[in-house]
């Protein structure tokens, strides 16, 4: 095997296992550098083809492109979350996230540019994702699946850690308070439309009523009792009570 080779042989092998620490300033996959040659040390047609050009180049990553490793971003969004479940939005700090991830600063660099950034990103996500908008063919069924989604993933101890400290933070910072804001409409208000819309075209709810109301009665009171309240245990019959409320209220409307 050539030198040239060797060095091809390690680019393809990639890079270490999932938490090994990546070098201060080292991107997760870098393309060749720029003004490389192939291989064989020319800068000529790609090994196999013609004199002539008759076969195409082989074709290569853009000259020091960056491809920025799945693995390594997922690592850094479960650190973030454990960060934060730890120490609290005010204590957590890149460093102590890029430790928990096991990655070095860089890594979090690279893809987020501060704290509030990467915090407001990975929230607003998990607010999104996760949630599924039931379809059982019937409101009151639906809302009560709903009702148990959204308590089981409140219950959950690092989103009962986070929601509240996030919930201060964003009483004296304005980014934080907007992206809860949006976190709370984009995956809430998103699924019960959808389930007030299929109600609506069964005809167990009436065309044209007040979605804005609809969406107060649906959301607000189990956010109230686990959220505001921080009573994430509710009693057995909560939830189908709720639910029996709730139908009944739409209906009014």
């Amino acid at each position: 095997m050539t030198d040239a080779e060797a060095v091809e042989a390690t680019r393809a092998a990639g890079a270490g296992p999932v938490g090994a620490a990546e070098p201060r300033g080292a991107a997760d996959s870098v393309g060749p550098a720029a003004g490389a040659t192939d291989p064989a040390g020319s800068a000529g047609p790609a090994k196999g083809g013609s004199a002539g050009g008759d076969s195409a180049p082989r074709r290569r990553a853009p000259a020091g492109a960056a491809v920025l490793r799945e693995d390594v971003t997922q690592a850094i969004r479960a650190a973030v979350l454990q960060e934060l479940a730890a120490v609290g939005y005010a204590r957590t700090s890149i460093e102590g996230v890029a430790r928990r991830a096991g990655v070095g600063k860089t890594a979090v660099y690279r893809r987020w540019r501060g704290k509030l950034h990467l915090v407001l990103d990975i929230v607003s996500a998990l607010a999104v994702e996760g949630l599924p908008a039931p379809d059982t063919g019937s409101l009151e069924t639906d809302l009560r699946l709903l009702y148990e989604f959204t308590s089981r993933a409140l219950r959950h101890p690092v989103a009962s850690q986070i929601i509240p400290d996030l919930q201060a933070e964003a009483a004296r910072n304005p980014e934080i308070d907007e992206a809860l804001r949006k976190a709370v409409r984009s995956g809430q208000e998103s699924v019960a439309l959808r389930i007030l819309a299929a109600a609506v075209e069964r005809g167990e709810l009436r065309r044209g009523l007040d979605e804005d109301i609809a969406l107060d009665l649906i959301t607000g009171p189990l956010y109230w009792r686990t959220v505001i309240l921080r009573q994430p245990r509710l009693p057995k019959s909560h939830l189908p009570t709720l639910t029996r409320a709730t139908t009944a209220a739409l209906k009014s409307l």
